[in-house]
């Protein structure tokens, strides 16, 4: 089977069925492509929605993915965010192995028709001029034989004629000699050109043809394998990452497996548990006996809620439980006094978490600094061991008003969890009706505050609680270093981000005060308002110091 002899006369059908073959090319090269642009734009729209379900930091949303099952749908976004990673793969691939790979290969398979073509034509003119040349040489051949034919006819009637003379015989003669060897000598150049000919065509059918249609078949056979292949590859790019993908929905079933429905019951416990008793039964009170009326123990109401509406029992009066209470408006106390007792232990103990973990950063601080100055007083060449000490002394008290801060807080803490009175005798004797009518029973939270159902306790009982802030303020403010007084201004020649502790951020052209000079470690003191100050390269201001500074 080859086009060569099955196809010797199909020049031109040849030629448009290998043009096909190259526009199929392209034409699959242009799926391909458009696939990877799919897959693209399928894995941004993944990212996208992955990115758009994410908790977001520092809000309130993010605390509530603290539960078994939103931790599972955060694990599932991550999931489906490496799932996308595994598209763009696909895509990735797709570009290097199939569109880069085909793209190049057409534009030689183009370049290979064009000359196996080129060489087709070639030959076929070279044919058509053999062709012309024996035609050429046939029609003389035919001519010559002709006139010689006249030119003997001439000569017998000129020899038969008795009234012609010798001389025009004789040249009749010659003439038809001339005419009859010029025939001779067509007949043989015709024969000459012919045996060339049918030999040039011989090689023309069944040499030059099929070897260049030959050439154009195993072309065109290359590109039918390589189309195959190139399909093959497509299967095998998306082969590769199914087993990846396979981990990702893995994944997201463990991550469904790991939900705990008991262990979320729990933190909703741990989230809303107030840490009060359920309030008692609600004795009689026997209006038609003319005695004055008492109130029992475990009677929610006390004199204040003399006058307010009695209350009502049914299906629906669980929340009017507590009708005699108000709520406690405004800011929210700095001992979290407006919280139920255990939400308010849990707060307290987050905080001297936090205050705990301050304080061993800033001590984590101070020991290397002291470090530092010690490699200073072995190598003065290091640096100045007197430029760390305000650092070193600026730190210290960073750690005594956190120590301090901690134990007012640890203090609140241990009055929740009673390791402490919470209140004083005196400030029991001030509620003195309360104290008659309700004798304490329980030594415990909640006999001593009381709260409406939302968590808030009465503005009376955290009148307390709001003194201690307002004496514990009181006496910090006593402990807080005078600030030190501006010496001059300075103006920021340019910006400086204050990433590194002690120091302070400043945008170009900004105008701040001084108050402390470059000690010749190249840096600067300089305050913008009363809460904020730091130090900042003296490069990078341009310091005017006022004239008392400069006379000091």
């Amino acid at each position: 089977m080859s086009w060569g002899t099955e196809l010797w006369d199909q020049f031109d059908n040849l030629e448009k069925h290998t043009q096909w073959g190259i526009d199929i090319l392209e034409k699959y090269i242009k799926f391909v492509k458009e696939r990877t642009e799919i897959e693209l734009s399928y894995a941004k729209q993944l990212r996208n929605l992955s990115k758009k379900y994410q908790p977001k930091k520092n809000s309130k949303e993010e605390e509530e993915y603290k539960y078994t099952s939103c931790k599972a749908f955060i694990s599932t976004l991550n999931e489906m965010n490496d799932y996308a990673g595994q598209h763009e793969v696909i895509s990735e691939n797709m570009a290097s192995q199939i569109i880069v790979d085909l793209a190049r290969y057409v534009q030689e398979l183009k370049q290979e028709r064009k000359s196996n073509f080129h060489d087709g034509r070639k030959a076929q003119q070279h044919i058509e001029t053999c062709w012309k040349q024996l035609e050429s040489s046939k029609r003389r051949f035919e001519r010559d034989c002709k006139e010689a034919d006249r030119a003997q006819q001439y000569f017998e009637k000129m020899d038969a004629d008795i009234n012609v003379t010798k001389a025009d015989v004789e040249k009749a003669r010659q003439q038809a000699q001339i005419r009859h060897q010029m025939a001779e000598d067509s007949k043989a150049d015709y024969s000459s050109i012919l045996q060339k000919f049918n030999h040039e065509q011989h090689e023309y059918y069944h040499t030059h043809i099929p070897n260049i249609f030959q050439k154009i078949q195993e072309m065109e056979e290359r590109r039918i394998v390589r189309m195959g292949e190139s399909m093959k590859t497509y299967a095998e790019v998306d082969r590769q990452v199914i087993p990846i993908i396979g981990k990702c929905l893995d994944g997201i079933v463990k991550a469904a497996e790991s939900i705990d429905q008991k262990n979320d019951s729990q933190l909703v416990i741990e989230a809303y548990k107030s840490g009060f008793e359920p309030p008692g039964d609600i004795e009689f009170e026997d209006y038609t006996q003319p005695m004055k009326r008492t109130v029992s123990d475990n009677s929610l109401s006390n004199s204040r809620g003399e006058g307010k509406p009695d209350l009502k029992f049914g299906g629906k009066s669980k929340g009017k439980l507590w009708p005699f209470i108000k709520k406690n408006k405004g800011a929210t106390p700095e001992d979290f006094s407006n919280l139920p007792p255990e939400q308010r232990r849990k707060k307290l103990q987050q905080k001297v978490d936090e205050l705990n973990k301050e304080i061993q950063k800033e001590m984590d601080q101070r020991d290397a600094i002291t470090k530092m100055k010690d490699v200073y007083l072995k190598n003065p060449q290091m640096g100045d061991p007197a430029s760390l000490d305000h650092k070193l002394a600026e730190v210290s008290q960073n750690i005594e008003k956190l120590r301090l801060e901690t134990q007012k807080f640890e203090a609140w803490l241990a009055e929740v969890e009673g390791r402490l009175p919470a209140r004083n005798e005196q400030a029991r004797r001030q509620s003195g009706l309360y104290d008659s009518q309700n004798p304490p029973t329980v030594n415990n939270c909640a006999q001593d505050r009381e709260s409406s159902p939302d968590g808030s306790y009465t503005e009376e009982q955290s009148q307390e609680s709001e003194v201690k802030v307002l004496a514990t303020d009181f006496d910090d403010e006593f402990d807080d270093e005078e600030p030190l007084p501006a010496i001059g201004t300075c103006k920021a020649l340019y910006t400086f981000e204050g990433q590194n502790e002690g120091t302070i951020s400043v945008v170009e052209g900004e105008t701040l005060y001084v108050i402390e000079e470059d000690k010749g470690d190249g840096w600067t003191r300089i305050r913008r308002n009363e809460d904020e100050e730091g130090y900042v390269p003296t490069s990078y201001v341009e310091v005017c110091l006022d004239k008392n500074a400069k006379d000091s």
